[in-house]
């Protein structure tokens, strides 16, 4: 499979601002080849930076601005073949089965007890995707960069951080590990990054998409953490900076594989 991503940013910054930024594929060693080029420029002058490497083969570009600053960003990329799958050391699991900032497992321990029962593995997974697919709508807009699963299930819709927050919690609250991976997923519409959930079971990490917005196989991961808050594609470590442009592109060269929500997937 090949598949084409592209981001276009423009933001600016005010004085005194450090920005990290996750916009590039993940690195993953399966790839038969990976081709990109990431162009960040000021004033049409090349702004330097800092790749800085991440959980689960992510990559963050860290960059300083000492003057208020107008940045733009251009990131493409190529990729040809199949990943490798995913593993987690230990530690990892541990980390993913506790409750976390957007993801409030512990909360949402008896709603997870009241609706999935004993379920366990894929039945597990397959009931809490379509539980969650069934129970929120889609709203572009409606959520708050605050709100975790909690509110996202009071409120009962959401954006795609949204399902996979509330599909992480109930998956926690059931102790299986569970996380947010950031993605490009070529069929997305409207398009634009993407948030799925991914969960531990049978000895792999398996993706679920509650929206139902885009085939499982043709994602490819930019990075991973136990939820938005490890993910954001921008983000400020002190100082400001508003976002004014954002355009993503993903595809594959072909047909888009087909999708059966019940089967197991993993992200390469």
């Amino acid at each position: 499979m090949e598949r084409n991503v592209a981001a276009k940013l423009v933001f600016k910054t005010a004085a005194n601002t450090k920005v990290a930024m996750a916009i590039a594929v993940a690195n993953n060693p399966g790839y038969d080849s990976l081709a990109e080029t990431l162009s960040i420029t000021c004033d049409g002058q090349d702004v330097p930076y800092a790749e800085l490497a991440d959980h689960h083969g992510g990559r963050f570009h860290y960059m300083e601005f000492t003057e208020p600053s107008e940045v733009t960003v251009d990131y493409h990329a190529t990729v040809v073949g199949t990943g490798v799958a995913d593993t987690s050391e230990p530690m990892e699991l541990i980390r993913y089965v506790r409750p976390s900032r957007y993801a409030e497992s512990d909360r949402l321990l008896p709603t997870s007890y009241a609706e999935f029962g004993n379920l366990q593995g894929a039945e597990l997974l397959a009931a809490v995707r379509n539980w969650v697919h069934g129970e929120l709508r889609y709203v572009s807009g409606s959520s708050r960069g605050t709100d975790g699963a909690v509110e996202t299930l009071l409120h009962r819709r959401g954006v795609c951080r949204d399902f996979a927050h509330l599909a992480i919690a109930l998956l926690r609250s059931k102790d299986v590990p569970a996380r947010l991976a950031a993605v490009y997923a070529p069929g997305l519409s409207p398009m634009d990054f993407h948030a799925v959930a991914e969960a531990y079971i049978d000895g792999g990490w398996h993706v679920i998409d509650p929206t139902g917005l885009a085939p499982r196989r043709s994602m490819l991961r930019i990075t991973a953490g136990r939820d938005s808050s490890d993910t954001a594609f921008l983000s400020t470590v002190g100082g400001s900076l508003s976002l004014k442009t954002l355009r993503v592109n993903a595809d594959v060269n072909g047909e888009l594989p087909g999708e059966d929500p019940g089967q197991l997937i993993t992200l390469r």
